[in-house]
């Protein structure tokens, strides 16, 4: 079975006011069975336009990624996290079929 993932892509403008919704996702995504890929970094931008901030989160399936997005304690920190900063946010599911 195909791994569910979130991409978020954030610009914070206010880091004091983003902490509390930060330190919170731990544990909901634990909940969820998520665990970050990718949390920060440096990165390139050849194409588009780029946010500060990527993250990509892995879960067991697209199921539970979608279940851990539309959570109530998600939910409730999404509230935390929009005075603070603007995020962009997909949930795909992964891909186990034949590579190159």
């Amino acid at each position: 079975m195909a791994k569910g993932y979130w991409i978020g892509r954030v610009d914070v403008h206010n880091d004091e006011g983003y902490k509390p919704y930060a330190a919170a996702n731990p544990a909901i995504f634990k909940k969820y069975g998520g665990r970050f890929v990718v949390r920060g970094g440096p990165f390139e931008c050849p194409e588009g336009e780029a946010r500060s901030r990527n993250v990509v989160i892995e879960f067991p399936d697209y199921a539970a990624a979608l279940a851990c997005y539309n959570s109530p304690e998600y939910q409730a920190n999404i509230k935390v996290r929009q005075p603070h900063a603007i995020a962009d946010m997909i949930i795909i599911g992964g891909y186990d079929g034949p590579q190159p």
